[in-house]
């Protein structure tokens, strides 16, 4: 089992810009896939981004596509979430995952789950 640690969300305005880290701990970071879901009030979790081992595969959801950024640093054992020209409709809470497999960077089977971390995006 993997333990994963968000960071770096919180309240911003519409228009601006937060960087959430995922630090995984527990297993070898570079032996699995890693991904970026969120969950709004009311609402399914549904995927966000998602990056293969070792970066080669990189998958967005069509409503970040252009303003998301996923990156990795296998040395660092961490996965990063850029996200850029936030709009309040991205306001969620945001869980960084991890799976053994991935097809085209969107994950498959997830089998852990980080605590979430909270973004909130005035307007």
């Amino acid at each position: 089992q993997v333990q994963l640690v968000e960071s770096g969300g919180g309240l911003v305005q519409a228009g601006g810009s937060l960087r959430l880290s995922c630090t995984a701990s527990g297993r070898t970071f570079s032996s699995y896939a890693m991904g970026w879901f969120r969950q709004a009030p009311g609402l399914e979790r549904e995927i966000v981004a998602g990056i293969s081992r070792f970066g080669t595969n990189i998958y967005y959801a069509d409503s970040v596509k252009g303003r998301f950024t996923i990156s990795r640093d296998n040395a660092k054992n961490t996965v990063y979430l850029q996200m850029n020209s936030l709009k309040p409709e991205d306001t969620a809470v945001y869980y960084c995952a991890t799976a053994k497999t991935s097809y085209g960077g969107r994950l498959s089977n997830v089998d852990s789950w980080g605590q979430g971390t909270q973004v909130t995006v005035s307007s």
